[in-house]
């Protein structure tokens, strides 16, 4: 009678407890259930299922005793798990190792955390896997049994264990994580950390010999023997050849083909061989650089892509690594440097050759070189970037994409891989980039978890693929990278990544422009000597824009703007002479202005690298700031933008088309404003550095730019609509207005007809649900905007004020219904009429339409989901008066017309004219003007500040126009919301502001509650410091109107000096320590002034000097001005004047006698001086010749204020 199979099996092993006892019934029934199925059938000495199972099962544990600590008891802490199992339950990456005992696999988890800092070493899983190892078409190595089968990663496999049963005693499990919708794809896989052990015998494989040697039917040849063959092929003819391995191309699929190379080599010779049977792609995992391999049945065959004689596989081919080589085989002097390059395990930082330079940007040489070192950071999966010993970066773009990712802590080998210096500055200088000929190897698995993939980097080969379709350069490859995961983290952090990544590809054209490469030639780049490929030769720009986040670029900004900050740069060359009241108003505000291109910049600057920005332009979301803002996903940012009028060519006026909102845009070339404002109560200069006296503080950032340096990455439907308009796009108009059905009501119905016969004939012909009503205004004039009380208060603003402004309107048509939102498409006869003016007042949230309605500009204003024309007629469109007002509601939208009805805009408009500065100056008859110049000073004229932030500032401004006449402008900023752009070089237009006389009878002006400044052009920055001050003869220059020149002359006479120790408080002489006026005054500053009379042989001026410039007019050096100072302290003051009679003149006065030494000594005089503009009248003066006298009328001698002297020859001759 037969015994149980499992009580025989039971018996061999003496369990001693129950647990080794169910334990032992465990694998006994795995083995029958997962693994016997899947051999090709019993045993002979096999009758039954359970009789195989318990043989097996005997085998299996003699070999699990084996690779165990301990061999004297069985392993009941781990488990058999079935492959169906593993990739269901086990959500976690985990080592399984018999052979460890709890101290080795502590230990070692130690040392891997000490080798990779920050990192967590894998944790163990007492698991145990048992099947067959198989091979797909795809060239997958695959563990089998009755449950499934799972993709296993191995070192180096051998050939004689495919199709055998194995036990795995070592390995790693690694999880695949994939979004919902893609987990059943993306499965787990196995890695193999030491050899399987085989436990059925399998196959004899046909043995291969060297030369020399008789073992078997099958005589390898060497590879010079082989290329013999090659080159003399016979048809039919199979041979094996044996040799070294020198490159191993990765795996490729062409047109649904799947093949790869490699190439054997011995001293002399190169031999390319072809895999492309589906049943020998697994080779790719046998093949490795060095190895000694013999293949079996390779039949000689032109390659015609290639054009040359190439080796392939046959499917009757095999391949066998050997192990005792011939002795004239090794000799590593004999082989050639170019196919076997030494391996390296750290690089020196050195450039290759430089071949060409172009401007700034370098084109080089890339080294083939081989490198092994361990993966330290996964920068993307997807495309394909590494860092290597945190030092070395990697780029696998150039190949397929990997099967098996590298993981952090795996050590890779790399074979005729190009190094690279400096590709991209965002990535590590040294870069290693693998083309179809590089070879890469994993010689030792990662035993750390890793890091969970970095979403924002892209994940799915969308940048590779593009890569391939398109030839981009490495250089431009890595930049689109690194833009593509800093876009996905600021501007994108819920999109789908393919977006990212082709708007990244976009902005890559854009700004760096797409290189027109030749496509590339795999085969050639694989199999040619000497090697070619799109790596050999690559550019390096260290000025390569970069992106930066509008939250770091604002947060940059302002701590730059105080850290940069030097209190004493803000004040003028006299700034020592300032009352406490004065150098405190100078410091209130001032501006930092950056160009976000520096390239060009002279001298030295601590960012080389242009800027570049992303976002979404937006109407202001804030009713404090009413400009145009540029926001992605971490903050916003104001912007001042202008554009180019085509009208006037080269004119330039604020922004004004609509279709711009909604639009993500690239901004290239701009400049960062940091305006700040100061509130302080400095004694004097002497205590600046003491920040005690600083109260408060806070500043402002903003950008400015034209529209031109606007690229358009994703359009609005408007801008769409427009650029259509513009011949951008071949759209036909036609096709466009189907989607919108029209009810027009018609010029003849009467008005009162009512809105519900409009109501009926709509629902009776539109199919959609989004119904609106519209007209057409064109905009005259605007306010500025102002706050406004309503008597009602909002948490973050103040009680009851909002912001408020109107406009003139003229109103061309009816009011049109609608079956969805024209926005800007072209006008319509139908909605042009009867003219009427209407003024449109915008308040709270509608008045974010400010930055955008510009004078004589059209407009369609849409009312949305209604089709009664009474909602707009009932904004007074129609009335009894002439004063007809409509209130915009915070839904209504604004669309511009760039194309309005030819009759329309030829009618006469009530715009206000634009006068320049001169005009202003000369006419008398205006009392409120309207005019255009660029602004050439601002002062700050006080310096409270709110506690909301908002700075209520007083404003003198010096607009010049192009003859260079100016005028000061004051704004009172009290009750209208801050401007931003009003810095010197920008041009104004400024609206609705009072033109009023001095009492001296110059002219400036003022602003009233309604006036508007408005922003028309921005300074260039490239251009900044380019314009020269022009040289001027005394007598010519009331014939110009510049106000700065330079002059040159002899000093005619002195007329007076004075220097005096002045209080700080007030401004009263300072005696003998104490103040003349407040005697608690402790504080004191140092005041010079001077003035004199030159002369140039074409006319005279007098030319005033203060602060610095005194001490150079007197030729006085530092030291002596100070010793003049403390002389003067106790005394307090002294006034000379060189042609009279001095008020302090003493015989014994010492000072008084050096100074007029001093004033005697000046001579020649070269100057920088600006001119006063006045409006005196010609004098009548009497000149004496002889003994006749004249009467003639003479024009007062200029006043002149000294900005600078050049080279003065003035010396103290005493």
């Amino acid at each position: 009678m037969d015994m149980d199979p499992l009580q025989l099996f039971r018996d061999q092993f003496n369990p001693h407890s129950e647990a080794e006892v169910k334990w032992l019934e465990a694998v006994f029934y795995f083995i029958r259930d997962h693994v016997c199925p899947v051999l090709s059938g019993p045993t002979s000495s096999c009758r039954t299922a359970d009789q195989c199972a318990s043989q097996l099962s005997v085998s299996v544990l003699k070999r699990i005793q084996k690779n165990m600590s301990s061999t004297h008891t069985l392993p009941v802490s781990y488990r058999l798990v079935c492959v169906s199992e593993l990739l269901s339950h086990q959500r976690l990456a985990c080592v399984s190792n018999l052979s460890w005992s709890t101290n080795q696999q502590q230990m070692l988890a130690r040392e891997v955390e000490l080798s990779l800092p920050g990192q967590q070493a894998l944790p163990r899983a007492n698991l145990l896997l048992i099947g067959c190892l198989t091979h797909n078409e795809d060239g997958e190595l695959r563990l089998t049994d009755a449950s499934g089968s799972i993709r296993c990663e191995v070192l180096s496999p051998s050939p004689l264990w495919l199709d055998r049963l194995v036990f795995l005693p070592h390995w790693h499990y690694i999880p695949q994580s994939a979004p919902k919708q893609a987990q059943a794809e993306a499965q787990g896989y196995v890695e193999l950390i030491g050899s399987p052990v085989l436990l059925c015998p399998g196959l004899v494989h046909g043995l291969v010999t060297v030369p020399g040697t008789e073992v078997g039917p099958k005589i390898a040849v060497s590879v010079t023997e082989a290329a013999t063959l090659i080159h003399n092929r016979t048809r039919g003819q199979r041979f094996s050849v044996y040799g070294q391995v020198a490159f191993v191309c990765p795996l490729l699929v062409v047109a649904g083909t799947s093949f790869f190379c490699f190439t054997l080599t011995d001293n002399t010779h190169t031999i390319p061989v072809l895999v492309k049977d589906s049943s020998r792609l697994w080779w790719t995992h046998c093949v490795s650089v060095g190895v000694c391999v013999s293949v079996t049945a390779l039949r000689a065959c032109v390659l015609q892509a290639w054009k040359g004689n190439i080796l392939c596989v046959t499917k009757h081919s095999e391949i066998h690594k050997i192990h005792n080589q011939p002795h004239t085989y090794t000799r590593a002097e004999d082989t050639p440097q170019a196919i076997h390059p030494p391996l390296m395990t750290h690089l020196e930082e050195g450039q290759p050759e430089t071949c060409l330079v172009q401007s700034a940007v370098r084109i080089k040489q890339s080294r083939v070189i081989s490198y092994q070192g361990t993966v330290t950071e996964v920068v993307s999966e997807g495309a394909g970037l590494y860092i290597m010993d945190r030092m070395m970066g990697v780029c696998l773009a150039y190949q397929p994409t990997l099967r098996r990712k590298l993981r952090v802590g795996d050590t890779v080998q790399l074979h005729h891989v190009h190094f690279l210096y400096r590709p991209c500055p965002d990535f590590p200088p040294s870069m290693l980039c693998t083309c179809l000929r590089s070879t890469l190897t994993v010689t030792n698995f990662s035993r750390v978890l890793g890091s969970a993939p970095d979403r924002s980097c892209p994940g799915d080969g969308v940048l590779p693929r593009l890569l391939v379709e398109r030839s981009t350069a490495v250089s431009q490859y890595l930049w689109t990278c690194h833009l593509s995961a800093q876009l996905r983290r600021s501007l994108f952090p819920s999109a789908a990544t393919q977006c990212v990544c082709v708007l990244s590809w976009k902005l890559m054209a854009i700004v760096l422009g797409q290189e027109q490469r030749q496509r590339r030639d795999i085969y050639a780049e694989m199999l040619d000597e000497p090697h070619s490929c799109v790596l050999m030769q690559y550019a390096t720009d260290l000025a390569q824009h970069q992106y930066v986040s509008l939250s770091d670029l604002c947060k940059s900004l302002q701590e730059d703007s105080w850290a940069s900050l030097s209190l004493s740069s803000l004040l003028p060359p006299t700034g020592g002479g300032l009352t406490r009241v004065e150098l405190n108003t100078a410091l209130a505000w001032s501006s930092r202005t950056l160009s976000s291109d520096c390239r060009n910049k002279p001298g030295k600057t601590l960012r080389q690298r242009p800027l570049l920005l992303v976002g979404v332009l937006e109407l202001p979301s804030h009713t404090s700031h009413h400009t145009l803002q540029l926001r992605d996903g971490t903050g916003v940012v104001a912007c001042v933008i202008t554009e180019t009028t085509q009208e006037e060519g080269e004119g330039r006026r604020a922004v004004f088309n609509t279709a711009w909102i909604g639009c993500l845009v690239c901004v290239q070339q701009f400049t960062m404003v940091t305006e700040r404002f100061l509130q302080s109560d400095f004694p004097s200069y002497q205590h600046l550095d003491q920040d005690k006296f600083i109260t408060h503080k806070h500043c402002r950032v903003y950008l400015q730019f034209s529209q031109d340096c606007l690229h358009i990455l994703s359009p609005s439907v408007a801008m769409e609509t427009h650029q259509c308009l513009k011949g951008v796009e071949s759209v036909d108009e036609e096709e466009k207005e189907k989607e919108v059905e029209i009810v027009v009501d018609s010029k003849r119905r009467r008005d009162d007809e009512g809105p519900e016969a409009s109501q009926s004939s709509s629902s009776s012909t539109t199919t959609t649900t989004y119904p609106c009503i519209s007209v057409v205004l064109r905009l005259e004039q605007k306010t500025g905007v102002t706050w406004m009380n309503t008597g009602s208060g909002r948490e973050e603003q103040e009680a009851g004020l909002i912001a408020c402004f109107s406009a003139k309107t003229t109103v061309v048509g009816p009011v049109v219904v609608w079956g969805q939102d024209p926005k800007n498409r072209p006008m319509k006869d139908f909605e042009a009429d009867k003219e009427k003016q209407v003024t449109v007042v915008c308040s709270g949230a509608s008045a974010r339409w400010f930055p955008i309605l510009q004078p004589e500009c059209f407009y369609r204003l849409v009312v949305p989901n209604t089709h009664d024309r009474g909602v707009l007629i009932g904004c007074a469109v129609t009335g009894q008066s002439h004063d007809f007002i409509m209130k915009v509601q915070s839904d209504w939208r604004f669309h511009t017309l760039t194309r309005p009805l030819l009759a329309h805009t030829n009618e006469q408009s009530v715009s206000a004219t634009v006068s320049s500065v001169s005009e202003v100056l000369d006419d008398s008859c205006a009392d409120v003007v309207c005019f255009q110049g660029f602004v050439s000073e601002r002062i700050n004229l006080d310096d409270r500040t709110r506690d909301t932030g908002h700075t209520d500032i007083g404003v003198r401004l010096t607009v010049c126009d192009q003859n260079g006449r100016s005028i000061h402008v004051y704004l009172k900023l009290k009750h209208n919301t801050y401007p931003p752009g009003l810095l010197p070089g920008n041009t104004l237009m400024l609206s609705a502001f009072h033109r009023r006389l001095s009492r001296t009878g110059s002219v400036y002006c003022t602003n009233l509650p309604v006036s508007c400044v408005t922003v028309m052009h921005v300074q260039d920055k490239s251009s900044e410091g380019r314009q020269t001050v022009p040289i001027m003869h005394l007598g010519l220059w009331t014939r110009h109107s510049c106000t700065v020149a330079r002059i040159k002359g002899h000093v005619v006479c002195f007329l007076f000096l004075q220097l005096q120790w002045k209080c700080s408080q007030c401004g009263s002489v300072y005696r003998q320590s104490a103040c003349s006026q407040c005697r608690s005054s402790s504080a004191s500053v140092f005041d010079s002034t001077a003035k004199l009379v030159i002369d140039d042989g074409t006319g005279e001026a007098h030319v005033r000097f203060s602060g610095v410039h005194v001490r150079q007019l007197l030729g006085l050096a530092d030291s002596q001005w100070e010793g003049l100072q403390r002389a003067l302290r106790l005394r307090g003051d002294i006034t000379v004047y060189p042609r009279g009679r001095s008020p302090a003149c003493y015989s014994d006065d010492q000072l008084l006698h050096f100074l007029l030494l001093c004033v005697r000594s000046v001579d020649l005089l070269s100057l920088t001086c600006s001119r006063q503009h006045e409006a005196k009248a010609e004098e009548v003066k009497r000149l004496s010749r002889s003994k006749r006298d004249f009467l003639t009328r003479m024009a007062p001698p200029p006043k002149l204020t000294c900005l600078h002297m050049h080279s003065s020859q003035t010396t103290v001759k005493c």
